[in-house]
């Protein structure tokens, strides 16, 4: 099939590929011939691709577009292809006696072609299907491009990454590749100058591809499904969109068959397979994506399994891992398994899970296959699985607990016993931080008669959408419905989810009152109560007792449950840590939270401890660790869409963006950090001081004050103003003194340095400090001003964090050279300098670089015009020269508007120049002869 039929008119989800492509073409039409390999597997999108890159692609000239076809059949005919190309071109082709000597002649032949042919316009030459074309085809081609200088050329090669695949129902099943295609791929994979290699769309992707190729609003769960049975195949996936009802997009996990061409491909292949390799098949679909040998050769009832293993596998239905004392049996593609499961009659399906139900020795694996079997209520396993999640909820395996409740409910005889599981259910997906699925779940759930766990889960799923209104009045109503002495455990989930909301609202009080309650209703074993003891912790310590959250945590850790429960301690202590100026403790349990698999962790939980972990590699000077970090929770954000954390995730990628320089990379994660003053508080300050901290990276402090504004006017103050928590104040009070708002700044620093002095928290007093010494030195107390930012540094002296001592230097330096003590300011700047290098912060270092320059203590060579400045003014015309305005100069160099204008009057002067532009044109003219 052309990978062409099955694409919308819009190509989706290939930007970065098209973007590759788009810049090959534009190499070659100015020049610069290649060879561009675009592989992947079928359906993919290939050729598509290229087209749609070259129909979009605006600059000209438009190349000359050459194409040919490899067919299968031809792909051992030597030299196939390339007399496509050159067909009547050459009145006598070389005979084919002699296929190295007509190698060599065509290789030449086709680079006088294109050479010819690219004097008028560029030439592309597509070879689609490169996977059939003859390799002396292919090394023609290649010898061409070789000969090339600056022909415009390119030679795109569309090929695919698997040939034998099971969608080619035309094709031999059983068929191994020839020769000669074995030897056209070895020579793929070397002979191109570059490669483009489309990857899966993503479940985002697939939900804009079935609404503009479908008509069908997809939701995410729905599309995450299809993502994952079709492995993200734009084919495959709009087949089935195509195929299935609509009602099918709307049930909960339904079971997906493969598209009909794919599903009589695999029949063909199955049909040419022996019993027993039918019959290991039929098992392997049953036991589910992987199956030891063991179990499913029991299923199957296959006494010699490795034979009928060898046939499935050469037949390109099964792969096999053979580890040492283990084989596992998976399906070379999900579609694979999809197709030889529904063709399967229902009786026989029915009867191979119940025998795979016994065979297994995992209770959750007997249950799955019970489920399996039954295609009508059942009462009893319905109850028996309800049994089965309340021990996995002991655990904290929330995503299980959801996908066995789910079953449970509907199995379930009884509306209310239905309704019941279904509420349950949702709670754990949410718990699990699967917020999408839940949210398709909340109309079922709302159309349930009014109920105390109604609105609490309601509440909860308000929570982690980041709604706090909607939050409180789900969880008011359930507390006026519950009765405490009746219902215990229901109270104990309200609180539970009280603590949640107090937390997102950044309240200590209320978290710490709330935690209490939880932990005194609750069972101590019971997630819930574990994680209100992890934030009992963090409450106290946003209320400044310290010793007292240590004292709780302590407590809390001698009585972990084993399972995924310690992940919700380690996040709690870790970020208590991080605020505690022990940021080295902080990051160790902080990585221990962050993992889910292994012990079944809450994702919920993961995203708080990266968000919290990128902030300690930040401040530990780990940037390019940090980065990471961000990057893998964004993505799990943009899929699980827990609102409630994504600003503290973006907070820490736009800041280090900024400070690197890469603005637009920056902006996006304020973009992506954004949260309104309705907002939970937890989001909101994030948010802000991912806005402030960009523009203070970009010289802009009236932005920084408009950023944190919002911060500023946050009514319950206690726990946003706690040293440690949130770095916001010495940011703000920075603006303001370097707006030139003295008194304001002022009277802004004083309760903070005295809270910041009464907890003893270090860094704190550091960059209060900071605001502090250049609030001084503004009012001209340079001696005072030198003694705060010497105690600022001293704070700092015993912390690894070398961001917060970079800052304070480079803002000394910055005073002592305004203060005219420059050799001091040339020392101190240095160490700024070294710092924010080693950091990789590329906007300071051309900052202090700039401070250096205008100090002149170890002035550099001018050109000759520009020697007749002083340090100084050399400093305002390179900036003013660069466009930056009067204001934005001063600064940036830290002196006021008057100056500045002073100093452009003197330049102008000595440089025999009246405007600005002028002075540009003159720095362009010295940049042009240096």
């Amino acid at each position: 099939m052309d990978d062409r039929s099955e694409q919308h008119e819009r190509l989706i989800g290939r930007v970065g590929e098209v973007a590759a492509l788009t810049r090959a073409i534009d190499a070659a039409c100015a020049g610069h011939p290649s060879l561009l390999l675009v592989e992947g597997g079928a359906g993919i999108g290939k050729t598509a691709l290229v087209e749609h890159a070259l129909r979009t692609r605006q600059a000209v000239p438009a190349p000359v577009v050459l194409r040919v076809v490899g067919v299968s059949w031809e792909s051992g005919l030597p030299l196939g292809i390339a007399e496509q190309l050159v067909r009547d071109q050459d009145p006598q082709p070389a005979q084919r006696s002699d296929v190295p000597r007509e190698l060599l002649e065509t290789g030449r032949l086709l680079h006088r072609q294109w050479s010819a042919q690219q004097a008028s316009s560029p030439v592309v030459v597509i070879v689609d299907d490169a996977h059939w074309a003859d390799v002396e085809s292919l090394r023609a081609i290649r010898s061409a491009i070789r000969r090339m200088s600056d022909e415009r050329v390119l030679v795109v090669l569309v090929a695919r990454s698997e040939v034998y695949e099971v969608s080619e129902p035309q094709m031999e099943p059983d068929r191994e590749p020839s020769l000669s295609v074995l030897r056209t791929l070895d020579f793929l994979d070397g002979c191109h100058d570059d490669a483009v290699l489309p990857g899966p769309l993503t479940p985002e992707e697939i939900r804009t591809l079935a609404h503009e190729a479908c008509g069908l609003n997809l939701d995410l769960p729905a599309a995450r499904q299809l993502c994952c049975h079709t492995g993200g195949n734009p084919r495959y996936a709009v087949q089935l969109l195509r195929e299935l009802p609509h009602e099918t997009w709307q049930d909960w996990q339904p079971e997906l068959p493969a598209p009909t061409r794919y599903a009589t491909s695999v029949r063909h292949r199955i049909a040419r397979c022996g019993e027993d390799a039918r019959n290991l098949l039929d098992a392997c679909s049953v036991l589910g994506n992987e199956a030891s040998l063991t179990e499913a050769a029991e299923l199957a009832g296959v006494a010699d399994p490795l034979s009928a293993v060898d046939e499935a596998c050469a037949a390109g239905l099964l792969t096999a891992t053979v580890d040492p004392g283990h084989l596992t049996l998976s399906f070379s593609h999900p579609l694979v398994r999809a197709a030889v499961r529904t063709a399967i009659g229902l009786t026989r399906r029915a009867a191979l899970h119940q025998r795979a139900a016994a065979i297994t020795t995992d209770r959750g694996r007997q249950l799955a296959h019970q489920v399996a079997a039954t295609t009508t209520a059942h009462g009893t396993l319905a109850a028996e699985l309800d049994r089965y999640a309340a021990e996995r909820a002991s655990a904290g395996e929330w995503a299980t607990v959801a996908d066995i409740l789910v079953r449970a409910s509907r199995l379930s005889p009884g509306r209310e016993d239905r309704e019941d599981r279904l509420l349950r259910a949702v709670d754990a997906m949410i718990g699990a931080g699967d917020v999408p699925q839940a949210t398709v779940f909340a109309g079922e759930l709302e159309s349930f008669p009014a109920g105390t766990l109604r609105d609490v889960v309601l509440g909860y799923l308000a929570i982690m959408r980041g709604r706090p209104a909607e939050a409180d009045a789900f969880l008011s109503r359930a507390l006026e419905r519950c009765n405490p002495q009746r219902d215990a455990d229901a109270m104990a989930r309200i609180c539970q989810r009280r603590v949640l909301h107090a937390l997102g609202r950044w309240d200590a009080r209320e978290l710490v009152a709330w935690a209490r309650r939880a932990v005194e209703l609750a069972d101590p074993s019971d997630p819930s109560a574990v994680e209100s003891e992890a934030v009992l912790g963090l409450g106290l310590a946003a209320m400044g007792r310290a010793e007292e959250a240590v004292a709780a945590y302590e407590r809390a850790a001698a009585k972990l449950p084993g399972g995924a429960q310690p992940q919700r301690f380690q996040l709690g202590r870790g970020w208590v840590d991080l605020a505690a100026d022990s940021p080295e403790e902080a990051r160790g349990r902080l990585e221990a939270a962050v993992p889910t698999s292994y012990r079944m962790g809450s994702t919920r939980i993961s995203l708080w401890a990266q968000g919290w972990l990128a902030r300690t590699q930040f401040a530990l000077g780990s940037w390019a660790e940090a980065l990471e970090v961000v990057q893998r929770a964004s993505a799990r954000l943009t899929d699980v869409r827990i609102e409630l954390v994504r600003p503290l995730v973006h907070w820490t990628g736009a800041q280090i963006h900024a400070l690197r320089g890469e603005w637009e990379q920056a902006d996006h994660h304020v973009g992506e950090a954004a949260a309104a003053p309705h907002d939970y508080e937890v989001m909101l300050v994030p948010s802000c001081l991912a806005r402030a901290q960009v523009a203070e990276a970009r010289g802009d402090y009236e932005r920084v004050l408009e950023a944190l504004a919002p911060v500023v006017h946050i009514p319950s103050r206690e726990a946003v103003d706690e040293p440690g928590f949130w770095p916001w104040p010495d940011v703000y009070a920075n603006a303001l003194v370097m707006t030139g708002r003295l008194d304001e700044a002022d009277a802004f620093l004083l309760p903070y340095e005295d809270l910041s002095a009464l907890r003893g928290h270090r860094s704190t007093m550091a960059r209060l400090g900071l605001a502090r010494g250049r609030l001084t030195a503004a009012r001209g107390d340079i001696d005072t001003a030198h003694k705060e930012f010497e105690q600022a540094l001293a704070h700092l002296e015993q912390l690894p964090l070398p961001y917060d001592r970079a800052r304070v230097n480079f803002a000394y330096g910055q005073t002592l050279r305004r203060a005219g003590k420059r050799r001091e300011a040339d020392t101190v700047l240095h160490n700024a300098r070294d710092l924010y290098l080693t950091l990789g912060a590329g906007t300071y270092v051309e900052r202090c670089d700039r401070e250096l320059q205008a100090g002149g203590v170890h002035a550099s060579r001018t050109a000759p015009g520009l020697s007749r400045l002083t340090p100084q003014e050399q400093a305002v015309a390179r900036l003013v020269a660069s466009g930056a305005t009067n204001k934005q100069t001063a600064l940036e160099l830290y002196i006021s508007i008057k100056t500045v204008q002073y100093h452009l009057t003197h330049i102008y002067a000595k440089l025999g120049i009246r405007s600005r532009s002028e002075l540009a044109a003159g720095f362009r003219d010295t940049s042009a002869h240096t």
